[in-house]
């Protein structure tokens, strides 16, 4: 039974089949370009117009994601807290039903990554262009299809740490953003110069806790363990140099 469980979790998790967008890769690829025009044209289209204040709706957009991110936080400690969960490797398969409800906090983190599509149209809409980079867009476009992989072929067990960490660095960072919006919260945002150190704390921490899952396996694929590693020293690289850029 446990092989036939692994057998179908390499076909596409049947725990997630029929949920929203990840039935078919189209959606999410199509949704990806359209992304990237999006970008490429509206940049093109405000060159020579002026740009949007956006105020009220960049609070919204900023207090909304914020509460997002804090409801994934919490499930998630709750979720794999009650699983009984392992911090140094968890299986796909180990904790039953339970990881159904982890699987379904992880649908949310998927789906949160393209409504952040919307801090880049934002960007070009305020002719933001210096925000508009390499880093920005690759990390962007690059987090919402890697999520689509792992909702549908492992979509609890260990995957559960870079999204919890993830939601942490992201409720700092969308109510610094929401906050930044109101002239006198400005002095009160003490955090901003620590956002890009917690970014790379966070990638560490990731790095670590896939590489402890290599040396002390759990059943957990290692292919899949691999390319995290290697995507997650692409944004070490990426955000060091800016880090640097910067200071």
């Amino acid at each position: 039974v446990l092989e036939n469980k692994r057998w179908d979790s390499l076909l596409s998790n049947s725990r997630v089949r029929g949920w929203l967008l990840l039935d078919s890769y189209l959606p999410t690829l199509s949704l990806t370009i359209l992304y990237l025009l999006t970008v490429y044209l509206g940049s093109k289209y405000m060159r020579n117009r002026p740009a949007y204040s956006l105020k009220g709706v960049l609070q919204v957009y900023n207090f909304s994601v914020t509460m997002l991110s804090l409801y994934m936080l919490v499930e998630l400690v709750s979720a794999t807290l009650s699983a009984g969960y392992r911090l140094q490797c968890q299986g796909l398969h180990e904790a039953g039903e339970a990881d159904l409800r982890v699987a379904k906090v992880l649908w949310w983190y998927y789906f949160s990554k393209v409504i952040e599509f919307l801090d880049t149209i934002f960007f070009v809409l305020r002719k933001k262009n210096s925000q508009i980079t390499f880093l920005h867009v690759y990390h962007h476009a690059s987090m919402f299809n890697i999520w689509w992989c792992v909702l549908n072929w492992i979509p609890c067990g260990q995957s559960f740490f870079g999204p919890t960490l993830n939601s942490f660095i992201h409720v700092c960072m969308y109510s610094y953003y929401g906050l930044s919006t109101i002239p006198s919260m400005q002095k009160y945002l003490w955090w901003k110069r620590y956002l890009t150190q917690a970014q790379l704390i966070q990638f560490i921490l990731t790095i670590t806790h896939t590489l402890s899952a290599i040396v002390v396996p759990c059943g957990f694929p290692v292919g899949c363990l691999l390319f995290q590693f290697s995507y997650m020293a692409t944004l070490v690289i990426l955000f060091v140099n800016f880090y640097v850029q910067v200071q």
